[in-house]
């Protein structure tokens, strides 16, 4: 436990990726802090013994490991390219070890609370918490550190009309088993939808995806090696980067939409791409087939918005996660629209230590780029406690306006998207503000 009084921490919520990235940037920067995780282990969202845990038992990472690891920590040798959940599970575990992060933690403890003590932008933090026998305490922290993840809080559609079968979240998905002999309607088809379509033509009696857009699928592998390595350092403009990329994919993946999907209205990156060309593999074979969008439930028997319709057991959204922050109010984290609006996706342009790690979404940003977030989180908070020149410079910075992080891409107005940013000139931007700080 930290010796310093509440009063002088900072107060972390979570001890998944984003959690203990927090915990050991700011343990290397000397700010005192007091972590909670709700669950009894580290991990998050990657420990499947974790209730609030959304992976199943075939979950891989979707970026190869080098792309993907903590630069500090790398994943031991002979690690597989994708490592899958128990892996993963198994170097956070060895990442806290090895930096005797969790001593900083309160485990089996849940935060129910965050609320400001004043207005003012240096206010403390009144946190309410409770443990695992429902006694609740609270108490103030000198500022508040959010990273309980992005994808816990299923969004599940709504549908016109009753389904007699089972109506579940891909969330609430674990084996492949829970789809056996049973006409299975996915509705959506990223990443884990199509992920779980390759998992359920081995077990399920049938298998149609239902969707209402196209996609761009990026195989895992290009010329052999992980498709997130090819080209390197390499910047191109957007245009030029989609049309190259663009080219490359129809060689290893041809166009889907052969297989039944709609013709994406959207160019290249301007919506997060799937990485799965097993999908269209199996599409390919027949041992699954692409539907057109919901319109309408009724018994067993979905109609389609194309005048179709099919009989089915089971109806599985994988319709995505929403921001969840259920311990603090919309509004002091600013949220506008679909999201918070955070100064880099990470500070309160209001309060001085309030801020959020791993609000933030890129193509290939990586647990490093969610380190590099906590790095400069941790140097702000104890460029406040030195009174540094810099620091106060960071404050009027994250007042606004805020930079621009699209690289110039036109992301999709989508939920899932309203975080999105481009990876090289979010890098470029949070290294930038680290640097002056240090």
């Amino acid at each position: 436990m930290n010796p310093a009084p509440t009063t002088q921490q900072i107060a972390l919520i979570g001890a998944g990726p984003s959690g203990l990235a927090g915990a050991r940037a700011l343990q290397k920067a000397g700010v005192a802090f007091q972590g909670f995780e709700a669950w009894n282990d580290v991990g998050g969202l990657w420990n499947i013994e974790n209730p609030r845990s959304t992976v199943y038992e075939s979950a891989h990472l979707i970026s190869s490991k080098k792309t993907t690891e903590f630069t500090e920590f790398p994943m031991p040798e002979g690690t597989p390219d994708y490592p899958g959940h128990a892996e993963l599970l198994r170097y956070f575990r060895a990442y806290a070890e090895h930096f005797d992060l969790k001593k900083h933690f309160r485990f089996g403890t849940r935060v129910l609370r965050v609320e400001p003590v004043g207005d003012a932008p240096g206010t403390p933090w009144r946190v309410t918490v409770q443990g695992q026998d429902g006694a609740e305490e609270t108490a103030e922290y000198k500022g508040v550190v959010i990273a309980n993840g992005t994808l816990a809080e299923p969004k599940l559609p709504k549908f016109e009309g009753h389904f007699d079968g089972e109506l579940l979240h891909t969330s609430a998905y674990k084996s492949p088993a829970q789809l056996h002999g049973k006409r299975v309607l996915i509705v959506g088809a990223g990443n884990s939808g199509c992920d779980i379509a390759v998992d359920a033509v081995h077990y399920a009696r049938s298998i149609d995806m239902s969707v209402r857009r196209g996609y761009y699928f990026v195989p895992k592998y290009v010329f052999g090696i992980p498709a997130d390595t090819v080209g390197g350092k390499l910047r191109l403009p957007p245009w030029l980067k989609q049309k190259i990329d663009g080219t490359i994919l129809k060689w290893f993946t041809g166009d889907p939409v052969r297989f039944g999907f709609p013709r994406p209205d959207y160019k290249m990156y301007e919506s997060h791409p799937v990485v799965n060309s097993l999908i269209l593999y199996h599409l390919g074979h027949g041992d699954a087939r692409i539907r057109a969008d919901v319109a309408r439930l009724q018994g067993h028997t979905v109609h389609f918005k194309d005048g179709s319709s099919g009989e089915y057991d089971m109806l599985l959204c994988a319709t995505g996660y929403r921001l969840h922050y259920p311990f603090i109010d919309d509004a002091l984290l600013n949220w506008q629209g679909m999201a918070p609006q955070l100064y880099l996706n990470i500070f309160s342009p209001r309060f001085e230590r309030l801020a959020v790690l791993g609000m933030v979404e890129a193509s290939g940003l990586g647990w490093q780029g969610r380190y590099e977030q906590a790095e400069l989180v941790a140097r702000y908070f104890r460029a406040l406690q030195d009174g540094s020149a810099a620091g106060r410079e960071l404050t009027r910075a994250k007042a606004g306006p805020a930079p621009d992080l699209s690289g110039g891409y036109r992301y999709l107005k989508l939920e899932r998207m309203a975080y999105y940013v481009n990876k090289d000139v979010y890098r470029d931007a949070v290294r930038k503000a680290a640097q002056a700080l240090a």
